[in-house]
């Protein structure tokens, strides 16, 4: 009976911590692609389609951990400033993020705002992955149902812009 909960249960949406685990991972490989690119001196307009790929998937990774997961984690963590910090760090990110979508590759600090912006990003996924992450885990959060909700909300924000389409494309790949 177990292993029927189990499988109904990843039926209705994936683990909430290994959907955000990917969402880094997909962001990690977009910044170092988007380093790649600068270091070799790419094309401004390759440039400015992948800092704005980054940019939308920074967006809707943010947003549905503050509006579903981050309340979530509050409830369960004992570590109160966890979240808060996380929040922190993502105002700082959303504030990068606004700057980049308004320049254009070839202005002064373009490849540095996306490059910081990928360092602040490393060090917040850091913090999630090997503190909040394991705690969440330990704290006995219902992640599928929790992760079925993540990715409802997720799909809607890509929907908004445009975007299921191709990231339905790319988890099918």
């Amino acid at each position: 009976m177990a292993s029927t909960q189990r499988k109904t249960s990843a039926a209705a949406g994936p683990d909430a911590i290994e959907l955000l685990i990917a969402d880094h991972k997909k962001v990690k490989a977009l910044f170092k692609q988007y380093k790649k690119l600068a270091e070799e001196g790419g094309a401004a307009a390759q440039k400015r389609e992948l800092a704005l790929q980054i940019c939308q998937e920074l967006t809707v990774h943010t947003q549905i951990e503050e509006e579903i997961f981050y309340p979530a984690a509050r409830r369960f963590l004992e570590e109160k400033d966890l979240v808060d910090e996380a929040t922190v760090e993502h105002a700082s990110a959303k504030d990068l993020i606004e700057q980049i979508q308004s320049m254009q590759p070839r202005e002064k600090l373009y490849d540095a705002k996306v490059i910081v912006l990928g360092e602040y990003v490393e060090h917040h996924i850091k913090e999630e992955q090997n503190e909040m992450f394991p705690q969440i885990k330990a704290a006995g959060v219902d992640l599928q149902k929790l992760g079925a909700k993540l990715l409802q909300r997720k799909n809607a924000l890509l929907s908004e812009l445009g975007l299921l389409e191709e990231e339905e494309e790319a988890i099918e790949a």
